[in-house]
């Protein structure tokens, strides 16, 4: 077959994986079938969450070769393929092909190259006080509407305990494991892993903190995010073990503090921004949610009083990067699967999404100050 057709087809970019057909040996045989162009198709497992997208971009190659309208059939990859694509994906991640040790027998925690010094990834903490301000709602559509921008973009659920993530997203997929190495699921432009494609709706997660730190660390380290622009992480609320974990893996972690407008809120959530102070996390900005609510007859309530998102940026030193309306949409796209910066992006409340990730990416990563580079 025509090596221009070939290689043409091995340059097309599997979403899912972020690397091209031939990079992941995702191209099988190129055959001339009763006058027709056969294009085999070889995924990792069965239910590949892109093989409608990459079947359309195949057919659209072909066209434009003039090679007509192919044939294109899946097939599903054999194991020696499918342990030569992890081999990539470690080596593609810093991590070492095989299982990582160090001298005297110890396990070693390999550092993907998107968390060494001088990736361009930012990493996002989005954190609050206290349970029920809203901050998965905020983290996922904040992540949607970063990708919206054009960003590669992945969210870890690291709320281990009251994971949220999987019924907000509804990926029609679950993250797929190729022997240790997980490959994050696939929906609104965006990767997504959490616990909870992991355990069962009603299965509580009883750990204690050394299980929840493994967890966590593997879930950044081990799992397959590519090269992301961003890494957006939905923090459990309060403070605790996460926030220590994460100083440890993620120093660079730029912390963003979800709040609502009452006072009483605001208190709570500055106890988080200060202990992520104190770990030496970047705070950079305030998120007020529920900041108000417009009735049918245009007035604005202000449901849980005001002031409280200003006051604590106030307090911090840190910029208010958006007030976001308590309207039903956002409570529905959570419930439904289907986030409104998704499938609403004008509305105001898309809107508003849009500029706090437009602000968001305005600022730049974070400079990080050691503290051995202090003078004397």
């Amino acid at each position: 077959m025509d090596t221009e057709l070939r290689d043409a087809l091995n340059s097309i970019e599997d979403p899912q994986l972020d690397l091209t057909l031939g990079e992941a040996g995702m191209l099988g045989a190129l055959d001339a079938v009763r006058g027709a162009v056969r294009v085999e198709l070889v995924v990792p497992v069965a239910s590949w969450p892109t093989i409608d997208a990459l079947r359309d971009v195949v057919e659209r190659v072909c066209i434009e070769h003039g090679s007509g309208v192919p044939e294109v059939v899946v097939s599903v990859m054999q194991e020696t393929a499918i342990r030569a694509l992890r081999t990539t994906l470690r080596e593609r991640m810093g991590a070492p092909a095989g299982d990582a040790h160090v001298h005297g027998g110890a396990s070693a925690e390999p550092t993907p190259r998107f968390l060494e010094r001088g990736s361009s990834t930012r990493v996002l903490g989005i954190s609050s006080g206290k349970g029920g301000v809203g901050k998965s709602s905020v983290t996922v559509n904040l992540a949607v509407s970063l990708a919206a921008l054009g960003h590669k973009v992945g969210v870890l659920d690291a709320d281990v305990y009251g994971f949220s993530i999987p019924k907000m997203v509804a990926a029609a997929d679950e993250p797929v494991i190729l022997g240790d190495t997980v490959v994050p699921t696939f929906a609104h432009g965006v990767r997504w892993l959490s616990m909870g494609w992991f355990v069962s709706d009603d299965q509580p997660v009883i750990w204690r903190g050394p299980l929840l730190h493994k967890a966590i660390t593997q879930f950044v380290t081990e799992a397959w995010w590519g090269e992301p622009d961003y890494l957006v992480i939905d923090m459990p609320p309060g403070t605790g073990d996460v926030a220590l974990t994460l100083s440890q893996v993620v120093p660079t972690c730029e912390m963003y503090v979800v709040t609502t407008p009452q006072p009483a809120a605001q208190r709570v959530a500055q106890r988080s921004a200060l202990a992520a102070k104190k770990l030496r996390l970047s705070v950079r900005g305030v998120i007020e949610n529920m900041s108000y609510f417009v009735g049918d007859d245009a007035t604005r309530y202000e449901l849980f009083g005001s002031g409280g998102g200003a006051s604590l940026a106030e307090d911090l030193g840190i910029p208010l990067l958006g007030q976001l309306a308590f309207v039903p949409a956002i409570r529905e796209g959570g419930d439904t699967g289907r986030p409104v910066s998704a499938t609403d992006p004008t509305s105001e409340v898309g809107q508003a999404f849009a500029a706090l990730a437009a602000r968001i990416d305005a600022q730049g990563p974070a400079r990080v100050y050691r503290q051995e580079l202090r003078l004397a």
